[in-house]
């Protein structure tokens, strides 16, 4: 890929029982204005660089150390499972335990919203506690509305108002 990515290896195991973070990686750890150009990942927004956001998060999920990360992006499909995580930054990476993309999803889901997909994987793993990060709210149940950090697609994390929304809703999942 020609970027200097470290890879953690061994992934946790997924615990339902535990708190979880549904993560997107577009609008939310960069704008979302990223393509793939052959074997690269280009970030098409002068100023910004690619998860310059992680730090952030990794920040904000530093007081909840058995708070777990499923990978809830288009990343994981287009590049595979463990290359995706590997662009995480390592503390992010060892709290990675699953995606919602995988390799015996049903045909067509990539045609189901973001929502559909989170709570599809919510159901099979039964989760009990989880929180989705995202610049997608397409389809959101009104029932779910609050598990949803809705963040805008050009500045994600790095919008004060989403890292004070994240920061109190971690708090009430982790508590």
């Amino acid at each position: 890929m020609g970027e200097c990515i470290t890879v953690v290896t061994g992934i946790r195991q997924r615990d339902p029982k535990l708190p979880t973070l549904f993560l997107d990686f577009d609008g939310v750890l960069h704008p979302d204005e990223v393509y793939r150009v052959g074997e690269r990942i280009v970030l098409r927004m002068d100023g910004f660089s690619l998860f310059e956001w992680s730090e952030v998060l990794d920040e904000l999920m530093e007081p909840y150390p058995a708070l777990q990360i499923v990978l809830a992006t288009s990343w994981v499909r287009q590049l595979g499972f463990e290359v995706a995580r590997a662009y995480l930054p390592e503390s992010l990476q060892r709290r990675v335990v699953g995606a919602t993309w995988h390799e015996t999803v049903p045909r067509g889901w990539e045609k189901l919203t973001r929502y559909e997909q989170i709570q599809r994987n919510v159901a099979r793993h039964r989760h009990e506690r989880w929180l989705a990060v995202d610049d997608d709210g397409i389809g959101w149940s009104d029932e779910h509305r609050s598990n949803l950090v809705l963040t805008d697609s050009l500045l994600g994390l790095g919008a004060a108002s989403a890292q004070v929304e994240l920061r109190d809703k971690l708090a009430l999942l982790c508590r």
